[in-house]
């Protein structure tokens, strides 16, 4: 078989989509799950993972796209072609308003994303409570979580990560990222196969961000030590570790 197939891909990252399930404890019988799908090929990405996935327990997905108005990332967004590839997976879907912005930033160098994303946040968890969800899935990779781990380093002096799991209102919502051990340019090649369709255009300001300066450290770092992600995540593991297996980080 072509190991560059989609199907063959498919099922290369569905592999570190169920190692991250099993670690995390990230899935139930039962769960209905908001997945937040932007368009774009991460999230597209693991709304097809979940969908074809064929694991021990059963779930619903419904898959969840943010509006943002009249803002700027929303003329990136090709809706017609969004609904139309929900349809074609077979998927129950909510197109959902975020609410305008209003006020001004609590700290003049507060960036304009972080108020996009807190809000973008908020418009998820109400829908999800309002469709009966208990749990919310992000497409955030190994890369995000690599990133996130030097940001808090390098910015708030903090060794910490992201979290594959996070409880939110009394346990209400879980937040879960099922892509955790999934390498950013694993899912680039999935697109690059014909895996999923991008419809989304990246955001206007995220090339100018902090993240994207980590995600180029992280790129110097790899040249030194291709398993640099690896090593940022179980040196997070050694200080805050996961009643899961030592091993959780292994091929």
């Amino acid at each position: 078989m072509d190991t560059s197939s989609p199907k063959r891909l498919a099922y290369y990252l569905s592999k570190k989509v169920n190692k991250a399930c099993r670690t995390y404890n990230l899935l139930a019988d039962g769960d209905r799950i908001a997945v937040a799908v932007s368009g774009g090929k991460d999230s597209n990405t693991l709304l097809d993972l979940l969908h074809r996935r064929r694991g021990v327990e059963r779930y619903r997905l419904v898959a969840v796209h943010i509006l943002t108005g009249g803002e700027a990332c929303q003329a990136h967004v090709d809706l017609a072609g969004l609904e139309s590839w929900f349809r074609e997976l077979g998927v129950d879907y909510e197109l959902v308003p975020m609410e305008p912005a209003t006020g001004q930033p609590r700290r003049e160098s507060q960036s304009p994303c972080f108020h996009c994303a807190w809000r973008r946040r908020k418009a998820l968890f109400l829908a999800a409570q309002r469709l009966g969800c208990n749990k919310v899935a992000f497409g955030h990779n190994a890369d995000d979580v690599a990133q996130t781990t030097l940001l808090n380093l390098v910015f708030q002096g903090r060794l910490e990560t992201m979290a594959a799991r996070v409880d939110f209102f009394g346990g209400e919502i879980t937040v879960i990222r099922p892509l955790y051990f999934v390498p950013d340019k694993e899912i680039v090649r999935y697109v690059q196969a014909g895996g999923v369709p991008v419809v989304a255009g990246p955001c206007p300001m995220a090339a100018h961000s902090r993240r994207a300066a980590m995600a180029r450290v992280l790129r110097l770092l790899e040249q030194q030590n291709p398993q640099a992600k690896i090593t940022l995540l179980r040196a997070v593991e050694r200080v805050s570790p996961t009643p899961n297996s030592p091993d959780q980080f292994r091929d």
